[in-house]
C-alpha cells in the first residue's frame, strides 16, 4: 500500500486522466485491469490508488515505485504501450509525472 512520507525513498507518480463521463467507468475498468493483472506484479511496485472527480471527467492515479527505473521500465514494455494506447482511446489526454515528497501534514 502507498505510504506518504517526507523524505521519501520511494519515486512518486502521479497520473491524470481528462476523459468524459460517457468513457469515465471503461477506463477506470481497463486502469483497474492493468494494475490488477500487469503493472502491480511489476519489479519495484509498491501501490497506487484511483481517484475519480464528481463530474468523472477526471482520474488522478498515484502510485509508488522503488525506484524511478522500475517505473520507467514497466512503461517501456510492450504491453503496457498497448494498454496506453487504449488509455489514449479513453481519454482526451493523459500524463504521468514523477515527483518527490516535499512534506507531509
Amino acid at each position: 500500500m502507498p505510504e506518504i512520507t517526507s523524505p521519501s525513498a520511494c519515486q512518486t507518480v502521479i497520473t491524470t486522466f481528462e476523459t468524459s463521463p460517457g468513457n469515465c467507468q471503461d477506463l477506470l475498468d481497463a486502469l483497474r485491469d492493468a494494475y490488477q493483472s500487469f503493472i502491480s506484479k511489476q519489479p519495484g511496485f509498491i501501490g497506487a490508488g484511483l481517484h475519480v472527480n464528481d463530474a468523472q471527467t477526471r482520474i488522478a492515479n498515484y502510485s509508488q515505485w522503488t525506484r524511478r527505473e522500475d517505473f520507467q521500465a514497466m512503461l517501456r514494455s510492450e504491453e503496457m504501450r498497448e494498454r496506453n494506447r487504449n488509455f489514449n482511446a479513453l481519454s482526451r489526454s493523459f500524463e504521468p509525472v514523477m515527483y518527490d515528497v516535499a512534506a507531509v501534514f
